[in-house]
């Protein structure tokens, strides 16, 4: 009996101690919750802070940032495994994000923050020259996914081949800033990359051939830039693009044959540049395609057929490209077509009847061609179109007298008649003056001649 007892109690004190533990270590973790930084990187990001902003005295305004209620708009912090909160986001220049200083410069110090995921700057380096730098703390790899410099026309020089050392970055906005030199092509190398946008720089020499390697990129914009040469045919191995943008270069050739592998593309814009030569057959295969925008070119080849096979297309402009022949009856069938820019071409033949038919259009000019004919749109058309309808400079074209009333100025004269003839609505005979009070009008003038001679001589 004494050792069953002495045996229970045993077993109690165990289970007791057992209880203190377990509420020791739960009470150990909740002292551990997230609720502070350590204090390297908070003295990082008071460096960050105050080299960028003054809109808060920092430190003293915020000596806790990553403290749920005590942070500014701007910044975004997550629990790490360590039990301290770290910075992931920080945003500067966009209201209501922090304001940037006049005379700031690209804080470098971005990259000693182990784990940012996010860096914005819109519209923060305007005055004092900048430029981008990376330095990798050698401790740790970077888990940046997203950095964007955008509008900041203090940022000047090339962009630097360190970029590649960033591995895990998504997205690379580098647009509207004043970076020269050439891509490098280490940037090819970031292959988690889906957007890149280079965009509105002064960003010479070529575009490199390794920009293949991107194969999960959806966008790449490198306009209004002074890249020149060719096209690359590795362009046709990013499978995954969706949007092209490399207008306003100085781009030549032609187009790859390769581009008819972009399966997924939507939105492709090659305008003003030097490109010329034929349009690949298997352009037909971009099914997905929606917006094809390539003026400006000096292509001076006929207007290929193959643009009618993209049935989803909403807007074709190929103005100012000196296209010859006739236009392809085929372009009927693009119902969804919503603008059409040929102007400024050699474009010969009639207006295609089915054009008239095209119920989701706008916007349609096929101004100074050498079109000829009558044009084959009903006074529905013309109403719903109204002023963004522009025929002009085709001199051998004309309307049918049955569909010119009430037609706004497009520029084309009523058929068989004069080019001062007006398209106004013609006077009833009720309405026109009689042939009597003409006479009668024209005798009462010649007597008052007479009557003015008497009296003067």
């Amino acid at each position: 009996m004494h050792c069953s007892f002495s045996l229970t109690l045993s077993l109690l004190l165990l289970l007791s101690l057992l209880t203190i533990s377990s509420t020791t270590q739960q009470h150990g973790k909740k002292n551990l919750q997230p609720n502070s930084m350590e204090p390297s990187e908070l003295e990082t990001l008071f460096k960050i802070m105050d080299s960028m902003s003054s809109d808060q005295t920092w430190r003293v305004s915020y000596p806790n940032p990553c403290k749920p209620g005590s942070s500014w708009m701007g910044i975004e912090c997550k629990a790490g495994n360590d039990s301290h909160l770290h910075v992931t986001r920080l945003d500067f220049g966009s209201p209501p994000s922090p304001s940037c200083k006049m005379n700031s410069i690209f804080p470098s110090l971005i990259f000693h923050l182990p784990y940012l995921q996010s860096a914005i700057f819109s519209q923060c380096f305007t005055h004092t020259k900048t430029t981008l730098t990376i330095s990798l703390d050698k401790f740790f790899s970077s888990k940046l996914q997203q950095l964007s410099l955008r509008s900041n026309p203090a940022l000047i020089g090339s962009i630097p081949p360190q970029i590649s050392t960033l591995k895990s970055l998504q997205t690379l906005t580098l647009s509207q800033n004043r970076l020269t030199g050439p891509i490098p092509k280490e940037i090819c190398g970031l292959t988690s990359l889906q957007h890149l946008d280079l965009s509105y720089n002064f960003l010479s020499g070529t575009i490199p051939n390794q920009l293949g390697s991107l194969k999960n990129l959806v966008v790449l914009d490198l306009s209004y830039n002074s890249l020149t040469k060719l096209i690359p045919g590795t362009i046709g191995q990013m499978g995954m693009l969706q949007k092209l943008d490399l207008s306003s270069n100085l781009l030549t050739g032609s187009l790859p044959n390769s581009i008819q592998k972009l399966n997924s593309l939507v939105f492709m814009a090659l305008s003003n540049n030097r490109l010329k030569g034929k349009i690949p057959k298997g352009l037909a295969k971009l099914q997905s395609l929606q917006y094809f925008i390539m003026d400006d070119n000096p292509m001076f080849i006929p207007l290929p057929a193959e643009f009618g096979a993209l049935h989803r297309l909403q807007e074709l402009r190929l103005a100012n490209s000196g296209y010859s022949g006739t236009i392809p009856p085929i372009f009927s069938q693009l119902q969804n077509l919503s603008t059409l820019s040929l102007q400024n071409n050699r474009l010969v033949g009639s207006i295609p009847v089915g054009f008239g038919n095209l119920s989701h259009i706008y916007h349609l000019n096929l101004s100074r061609n050498l079109l000829g004919g009558e044009v084959p749109f009903t006074s529905t058309f013309f109403q719903r179109l109204g002023k963004n309808l522009d025929l002009s400079g085709n001199q051998g074209l004309c309307l049918s007298p049955s569909e010119a009333y009430g037609v706004k100025k497009i520029g084309v004269n009523i058929c068989g008649i004069n080019k001062t003839t007006s398209l106004s609505k013609p006077l009833k005979h009720s309405e026109a003056p009689s042939l009597g009070i003409t006479k009668l009008f024209f005798l009462v003038n010649v007597f008052f001649i007479l009557f003015l001679q008497q009296i003067l001589f």
